[in-house]
């Protein structure tokens, strides 16, 4: 096993017994670490089995967004527009609340991204002085 398997492994270890799947967790985990590598490679794994649900496309415009992050870790702005655009398209079919998501607000913030990114090519600089984004998510109250 990789070193990379063996780090995703344990993430997903370490969220077992949630309501959430832990890959969908690790998912988060991971992008609020700027380990946006990896947040796509937990999530895919959850991806893989579902990619012709509805859901699947889901798990895609998230696996999409994290992709986006790491053309603009990389500096990549065009491959960081289309991501940003590709998730945005998907992640708009769902409720503006999905698997306890706020999908409204993250659309603003994908909008806001990608015209940030065709305006000011700075942008990735920007996120590196005044911080990367955080994703979270609100479980369902008992």
């Amino acid at each position: 096993m990789s070193h990379k398997r063996e780090k995703i492994a344990s993430i997903i270890h370490s969220l077992e017994g949630s309501q959430f799947d832990p890959h969908y967790l690790g998912f988060f985990e991971c992008f609020n670490q700027q380990l946006f590598f990896e947040a796509h490679e937990v999530l895919e794994e959850l991806w893989l089995g579902q990619r012709n649900t509805a859901k699947g496309l889901f798990y895609k415009g998230l696996i999409q967004l994290a992709g986006a992050f790491v053309h603009i870790q990389k500096r990549r702005r065009q491959p960081a527009i289309a991501l940003f655009q590709l998730a945005r398209d998907n992640l708009g079919r769902f409720p503006t609340t999905y698997e306890s998501l706020d999908l409204g607000k993250l659309q603003g913030h994908i909008i806001s991204w990608i015209k940030s990114l065709q305006s000011d090519d700075q942008l990735c600089l920007t996120f590196e002085s005044c911080g990367w984004p955080k994703l979270s998510i609100e479980p369902a109250q008992s």
